[in-house]
């Protein structure tokens, strides 16, 4: 696997996490990043999975413990993702 694909899965980890922050399913982590950061579904889908292979203790607990009130604002979201996508650009250690 070359850099920039190396490069672009951590993205995609990195984005996963930060929706899981704001308590979005992997429906709505897929969604989202479709929408605002032009990541394929299936890509966010296959991160998510792998990732659940590795933590599935952690994926259980956060099944569990899901709740809509802390979600954030669509618009919120896409400020966030926006940012961490301009950050990551930024990043020399990349």
């Amino acid at each position: 696997m070359g850099d920039s694909s190396a490069s672009y899965i951590h993205m995609v980890h990195h984005l996963i996490e930060t929706c899981m922050t704001f308590h979005m399913t992997k429906e709505e982590c897929m969604e989202t990043l479709s929408k605002h950061a032009n990541i394929a579904s299936v890509i966010t889908s296959t991160v998510w999975n792998e990732l659940e292979k590795e933590n599935k203790e952690f994926f259980e607990d956060y099944a569990k413990s899901q709740s809509k009130a802390d979600c954030m604002s669509a618009e919120e979201t896409t400020k966030l993702i926006q940012k961490i996508k301009s950050d990551e650009s930024k990043d020399p250690d990349d």
